[in-house]
């Protein structure tokens, strides 16, 4: 599994990081991050391509996304 680390990053990078690796084929891949449109604009993206999301959440408003397809 591909893991793409886009903390403290802001849009559009982490959208873009996860795409390339979409794009590459790639189809298990973990993202982490911090931002909360971050998380929703991944999201959206990994649905609207064909993954399944599988969302955790920690107190410290860090988020671990696992994309599959």
């Amino acid at each position: 599994m591909e893991k793409v680390d886009v903390r403290g990053l802001s849009c559009p990078m982490p959208v873009i990081k996860t795409k390339k690796l979409m794009d590459k084929g790639v189809r298990e891949l973990l993202v982490v991050g911090t931002s909360s449109v971050s998380k929703e604009n991944v999201s959206k993206l990994a649905r609207t391509s064909g993954y399944q999301v599988t969302m955790k959440e920690d107190d410290k408003n860090e988020w671990e996304m696992e994309l599959r397809k």
